[in-house]
């Protein structure tokens, strides 16, 4: 019997090749230093039953920074959100002061 694939991004989904998997080693998502992370806040509506939301693109690094991330900015906002898949999705227009805080906090290339 096969094994399943253990998080490979070769669109391999399963395979009865024993060996297959014995060489791989998850790597962990190497988060960019905040001076390189290249950050855009813009504000959307769309698909949220016409309220508005800021969403922060553009973030490369673990999910867990992401989320560390997210929730400095949550606190900061005092209001709900998300950070998942490279986003973080604030409640409200928070769009300027999101942007200071990311050039406060050395998100250099923040717009």
């Amino acid at each position: 019997m096969g094994k399943k694939n253990k998080g490979r991004n070769d669109g391999l989904v399963y395979s009865t090749n024993q060996d297959y998997f014995d060489d791989y080693e998850e790597q962990a998502e190497e988060t960019l230093p905040k001076e390189e992370q290249r950050l855009r806040v813009r504000i959307e509506t769309k698909h949220r039953g016409g309220k508005i939301a800021t969403v922060v693109d553009g973030f490369v690094g673990s999910s867990d920074d992401l989320k560390d991330l997210g929730k400095e900015i949550k606190t900061k906002c005092g209001t709900g959100g998300s950070a998942k898949d490279g986003q973080i999705i604030i409640q409200g227009d928070y769009k300027q002061k999101i942007i200071q805080w990311l050039k406060d906090w050395g998100y250099k290339d923040t717009k």
